[in-house]
C-alpha cells in the first residue's frame, strides 16, 4: 500500500505525509477523533465558518514544520532523517488528548487533568503499541533530547503550533488582520548553539505575529460572546454533573455519563487503560447530543441553560477592568430568581463570573523569542526591535466579566 499521501489543505494547498509512520499516526482511531473535535469549540455562535477541526490543524501543523526543518536543513543545520521524523510526529500527535469542544470543557469533565498530559499518555500508548518507534518523538516533546530546538519547534513562544493555528483560524473565520505572516518567519529560522533564533531581518514580521496573536486572542478566542457561550456550556457540563453525583437520572452518552459521574484523576488516566478508552471515544457528539437532551429535563436550571445554548439565546456578558462588586452580582442573582421563579441557589447558577486576560508576549520568561544579530548577538526581541510595540505587547491584559439571562434586563 503506497502510505506516502497527498491531501488538499485549504490553508495551504497540497500537502504531503512523507513517511509511513506517519500515515500510519493520521490512520489511527485516536487520531482520527480529532476529525469530531472541532478547534474553536464556540466561536461558530460568532465567526459561522469557524466549523474547522484539531484534524486539520495538526496536519497543517506538521506541514509547517516539514518546511521549517527544509529551511534549517539548506541553512546547514544538521538533521537526520530520524529526527525529522520525530519532529513532525511529535507536532502531530500534540493535541491527540484534547478533549470534547477544545478548551471548553478541560476543567468541567475532569479533575485536575490537563490535555498536554493526556496528550502524552496516549503517544506513549502508541509508542508501545507501534514498538518503539516514538521514542524520540516523545523525547522532543517533553522537552529532553539534547537538542533543544526541536522541542522549540513543538512548544514555544514561537512554535508550528501557534503559526498554524493563527493562520487556520483566522482564514476560517474570515479575520484576515490575524494572518501571522508564516511563511517569512519560517524562512528567517536558524539554530545557533542548538536554540532556534531568528534573523535579525525577521524583528518586523515577529511584531506583525505578535500583534496577530493579540488580535486574535480578543476579537476571536476571548470575544465576549464566545466567552458568553463557553461560560454557558461548562455551566451546562457543571450542573448536570452535579445532579448526576446527587442521584439525580440525567441522560448522556456511556462514556459522557462516566465521566459526570465521578472525578477522574490524572493518576487514575494512566493506571486504568478502560478509563483511557472511554477518554478516546468522547468527542463533541456526545457534548451536543447531551445538550439536546437536557433541554427537556425536568430541573429548571439545566433545562434553561441548555435550551438557551441550542436556540443561541447567550446570556448577556459585561467586561470591566475591576471586579464586580458583591452588592451586584447579589442583585443579579435576585432578579433572576424573581424572573424564573427559582430559589437563590438554583438563580446563582444562572450568573457566571470570572476574569479572562492574555498577553501576546512573556518577555522576561525563560521560553522567549530570540533574535541573532548581524555581529552575531542571539538578544531577546524585545531588546532587538527598535519600536515598543513589542515591549508593550508583553503587558498582560486582565478584564472581568459576569453573564446572565438577557431576560432579567
Amino acid at each position: 500500500m503506497n502510505k506516502k499521501k497527498i491531501f488538499n489543505d485549504p490553508v495551504y494547498g497540497f500537502v504531503t505525509i512523507p513517511t509511513e509512520l506517519l500515515f500510519d499516526l493520521i490512520e489511527h482511531s485516536y487520531f482520527q477523533r480529532l476529525r469530531r473535535i472541532q478547534q474553536l469549540g464556540l466561536t461558530m455562535f460568532v465567526y459561522p465558518g469557524a466549523l474547522h477541526t484539531r484534524f486539520h490543524h495538526a496536519l497543517g501543523a506538521m506541514h509547517l514544520m516539514s518546511l521549517a526543518l527544509r529551511t534549517l536543513k539548506d541553512k546547514g543545520v544538521a538533521i537526520t532523517a530520524r529526527e525529522g521524523e520525530a519532529a513532525q510526529a511529535a507536532i502531530l500527535l500534540h493535541d491527540i488528548g484534547h478533549g470534547p469542544l477544545s478548551h471548553a470543557l478541560e476543567r468541567s469533565i475532569f479533575h485536575d487533568v490537563h490535555h498536554e498530559e493526556i496528550s502524552l499518555h496516549l503517544m506513549q500508548k502508541l509508542n508501545a503499541e507501534f514498538g518503539g518507534a516514538l521514542d524520540l518523538a516523545i523525547a522532543i516533546f517533553k522537552g529532553t533530547y539534547h537538542r533543544p530546538f526541536f522541542h522549540q519547534l513543538v512548544s514555544s513562544q514561537l512554535d508550528m503550533d501557534r503559526l498554524d493555528y493563527l493562520n487556520r483560524d483566522s482564514f476560517y473565520t474570515g479575520v484576515q488582520e490575524g494572518r501571522p505572516g508564516a511563511d517569512r518567519l519560517i524562512k528567517m529560522l536558524t539554530v545557533v548553539d542548538e536554540k532556534l533564533v531568528l534573523e535579525e531581518k525577521a524583528v518586523y514580521s515577529i511584531e506583525n505575529f505578535l500583534v496577530s496573536r493579540r488580535l486574535m486572542y480578543w476579537q476571536v478566542y476571548l470575544h465576549k460572546t464566545v466567552t458568553s457561550a463557553e461560560q454557558m456550556v461548562i455551566r451546562i457540563m457543571q450542573r448536570a454533573r452535579d445532579l448526576v453525583r446527587t442521584g439525580v437520572e440525567v441522560p448522556a452518552s456511556p462514556n459522557l455519563h462516566f465521566f459526570l459521574s465521578r472525578n477522574v484523576t490524572q493518576q487514575e488516566f494512566e493506571q486504568d487503560d478502560q478509563i483511557l478508552r472511554r477518554f478516546t471515544r468522547l468527542d463533541d457528539t456526545d457534548v451536543w447530543s447531551a445538550v439536546k437532551l437536557w433541554a427537556d429535563h425536568p430541573d429548571k436550571v439545566l433545562n434553561f441553560l441548555a435550551q438557551s445554548l441550542l436556540d443561541r439565546r447567550l446570556f448577556k456578558i459585561t467586561l470591566q477592568a475591576e471586579a464586580f462588586d458583591d452588592d451586584f452580582q447579589v442583585g443579579i442573582v435576585e432578579l433572576i430568581a424573581e424572573r424564573f421563579g427559582l430559589t437563590h441557589q438554583e438563580a446563582a447558577q444562572l450568573m457566571i463570573s470570572g476574569r479572562i486576560s492574555n498577553n501576546a508576549y512573556d518577555a522576561d520568561g525563560q521560553d522567549t523569542i530570540d533574535v541573532l544579530t548581524k555581529r552575531g548577538r542571539v538578544v531577546n526581541v524585545a531588546e532587538a526591535s527598535d519600536l515598543p510595540n513589542i515591549k508593550a505587547l508583553g503587558q498582560r491584559v486582565e478584564k472581568h466579566y459576569i453573564c446572565y439571562p438577557k431576560e432579567i434586563l
